[in-house]
């Protein structure tokens, strides 16, 4: 069976089911992961054309990527990225808090 083969955002959104809806819901969800994982993980100030074309490719990227995602975990893998920068941030923060702290 199919269903038994999708990921799980993919079946989450039953995308076996009702596949137009399914899939956008995939889609957008991916380009949310992928936006969180760039701006947490790679992401510097720069001119506003430059972002532009960033952001372009990056929506560009995550049509691919949602084709993959249906069967592959790739969701599920930028949730974890996510989640991985983001404990990295924190601690990072937690750091450099400490270190102005001892150094007054």
């Amino acid at each position: 069976m199919i269903e038994d083969r999708l990921s799980f955002f993919a079946a989450l959104y039953k995308v076996h089911e009702n596949s137009d809806l399914g899939m956008w819901l995939l889609y957008l969800t991916i380009v949310a992961l992928c936006i969180i994982v760039f701006k947490l993980g790679f992401a510097k100030k720069l001119p506003l054309l430059k972002s532009i074309i960033i952001y372009a490719f990056l929506f560009m990227g995550c049509t691919m990527l949602t084709f993959l995602g249906v069967f592959l975990p790739i969701a599920e893998g930028l949730v974890v990225a996510a989640v991985i920068l983001i404990i990295y941030k924190i601690r990072l923060h937690q750091e450099k808090k400490q270190q102005r702290a001892s150094t007054e």
